[in-house]
């Protein structure tokens, strides 16, 4: 019966899983995209602590302890990522209350994308949402991950409606890529207040 299991496991390839993992996702499928994401770990566990979409699919599907330790993991091969610490901290935020959550915020030295800094001083509690703002200037992509970011701190700090105004505008200014997709499902998951 287990030979069978694993037969049928790789049977497909891990970017077969991945794409069925990042389909669901967009489909608002978190548990099913787990469940792929978690073939493509079966498949090659060397690419675990690479899998931040996984982190991501864990935090919608209300894994927050998952999602957690999926994003302390991914900070073993990405540990100058603002958006790594974002995410622990969002789901360290549900286990542990913000003030908590914040004094663990992972820290950021050296991520010189626009406006990844300002995003990590005000989520660690030394900056401003003008000073977000100002850095992401007109640049389409930095004013979508400032909106982005903006959005999800609010999510963190438990203020859903500020949450919305962000997310909102994120959605409307999302690339078409993951984090686009991202941007898309958060904004769906807010206003229909489905967001657990």
């Amino acid at each position: 019966m287990q030979s069978l299991l694993l037969l049928f496991l790789f049977s497909q390839a891990p970017a077969d899983f991945q794409r069925q993992g990042e389909e669901a996702f967009r489909a608002a499928r978190f548990e099913e995209s787990v469940a792929a994401f978690d073939k493509v770990i079966a498949a090659m566990p060397d690419q675990a602590p690479q899998h931040w979409q996984r982190g991501i699919s864990l935090y919608y599907a209300g894994r927050f302890a998952d999602c957690k330790a999926q994003f302390e993991l991914h900070r073993t091969v990405n540990p100058e990522d603002f958006e790594n610490a974002a995410w622990h901290m969002l789901c360290a935020a549900r286990l542990e209350g913000f003030a908590e959550a914040r004094k663990k915020l992972i820290p950021i030295r050296q991520d010189t994308r626009t406006p990844m800094r300002e995003l990590h001083a005000l989520w660690r509690g030394e900056g401003t949402v003008d000073q977000v703002r100002q850095a992401a200037g007109n640049s389409k992509s930095a004013v979508f991950y400032g909106n982005l970011y903006l959005a999800l701190f609010e999510e963190t700090r438990g203020k859903r409606e500020a949450s919305k105004v962000y997310a909102k505008r994120a959605a409307e200014l999302a690339p078409p890529d993951y984090m686009g997709d991202v941007a898309r499902i958060h904004w769906e998951m807010l206003s229909s207040k489905k967001l657990k």
